[in-house]
């Protein structure tokens, strides 16, 4: 996000923002430290009724045009008007500063970002577009097939190919079924009929890739491999063989770690920087002893770093110098159980475990909202959503200072 110029440039926008909003008499502040952990915290999303950074693995940063300032723009979303669709945004990370990416009538989806492109891809109704994130010029990409209704959900590594999932009567399992904790069970044990497709972007030809009568999620390109597709099984995850890889040059399928006990648990799973370690939540068993776990994609090896209940997440992240993760949190009500893990953490690889810092306190905030914690790309601040002071906004917290 931000080097030595740019900080300062973030500090004077900040001042004059926040001297700005309480001339206003505005609720949500726009800065403030956090009391239980001395870290300071600013507001990114400013002048929206609503805003939301990506989910986890999906990653939103891009460099400036010029190449001056690493990673210095985000795409996110955001509402002018309660109620109203979001829309995609981008923002200059040095500023403030946003400009409006899309301006659909209808809600739009898709979270999917491509530095090599320098596009921003997102779906309205069965229309996949694209669009240029320094220009804002769009261009459609494909009207989807009426035999393949599906949902975008990334792209891969040279930005050539789109990959998305159509699960055959799943509109209709959450038409009837539209809360999370009504849905997830019912779609696991309906086993529809699901099919991966990839999207040309130079064409917009479709072609399956995969077919099979299994709850398929969690897609994600590597960020390296062009070919090489990751996915999920998803459902309860004691029950399924969940990490999957899908090499498209060869069409081979390869599961992603063996369970080794009764009710042991392994999700939520990103990619490396460098593409070479698949990350991801493991629990043996199910709410007794966690890991953040790497698998090397080149050897199979695992690498397990132990952590406490109260600092396990929802989701983990991995710094750009693949040094440090964060995390997250979680509710009393989360899988761990735990009354106080309700933080963004910093964590810190000591020996075979973690090391946490507590950055954020997050008690304020409905987790049914999850906070999904991004690194940015200098690795000087984290990015999350949260609802602490009303609607969901986007807000970062400083590494560096803390008082």
């Amino acid at each position: 996000m931000m080097k030595s110029r740019s900080q300062l440039v973030l500090l004077v926008a900040v001042l004059v923002l926040a001297s700005r909003g309480a001339a206003c008499g505005q609720e949500m502040p726009l800065e403030w430290t956090d009391p239980d952990t001395g870290y300071r915290v600013v507001r990114l999303s400013r002048g929206f009724a609503e805003a939301r950074s990506f989910y986890f693995h999906n990653r939103p940063f891009l460099s400036s045009p010029s190449g001056a300032d690493a990673g210095d723009q985000m795409v996110f979303y955001a509402a002018e008007r309660r109620g109203d669709p979001m829309q995609l945004r981008v923002i200059d990370l040095s500023t403030l500063e946003t400009r409006p990416l899309t301006s659909e009538a209808e809600r739009i989806r898709g979270e999917i970002v491509s530095p090599a492109t320098r596009e921003a891809f997102y779906q309205v109704g069965s229309r996949v577009m694209a669009v240029n994130v320094d220009t804002g010029e769009q261009r459609a990409i494909v009207e989807l097939p009426e035999e393949l209704p599906g949902t975008i959900r990334t792209v891969n590594a040279d930005g050539s190919r789109l990959l998305g999932v159509y699960a055959e009567g799943i509109r209709e399992l959450l038409e009837k079924h539209p809360q999370k904790s009504q849905y997830f069970g019912v779609i696991f044990e309906a086993r529809l009929p699901n099919k991966q497709f990839t999207i040309d972007l130079s064409t917009g030809q479709t072609r399956v890739v995969h077919e099979e009568s299994a709850w398929l999620n969690h897609q994600q390109f590597s960020p390296t491999n062009p070919d090489l597709l990751m996915y999920c099984h998803e459902g309860h995850w004691h029950e399924v063989q969940r990490i999957w890889t899908l090499d498209l040059a060869t069409g081979k399928h390869t599961p992603i770690h063996e369970r080794t006990v009764h009710r042991e648990i392994a999700g939520h799973e990103f990619w490396s920087p460098d593409g070479k370690t698949l990350w991801f939540d493991l629990q043996i068993p199910r709410g007794e002893t966690f890991y953040l776990t790497g698998y090397d994609l080149a050897t199979g090896k695992e690498t397990r770093y132990e952590h406490e209940r109260h600092e396990w997440s929802v989701h983990y992240n991995i710094s750009p110098d693949q040094k440090r993760f964060c995390g997250d949190g979680g509710s009393a009500g989360s899988v761990a159980g735990s009354p106080d893990g309700h933080w963004i953490y910093l964590f810190e690889p000591d020996g075979d475990r973690l090391r946490s810092t507590r950055l954020v306190n997050l008690a304020d905030h409905d987790y049914e909202l999850e906070p999904n914690a991004h690194f940015t790309p200098d690795g000087n601040w984290i990015v999350f959503r949260a609802n602490l002071h009303g609607p969901s906004q986007v807000y970062a917290v400083d590494l560096r200072r803390r008082q």
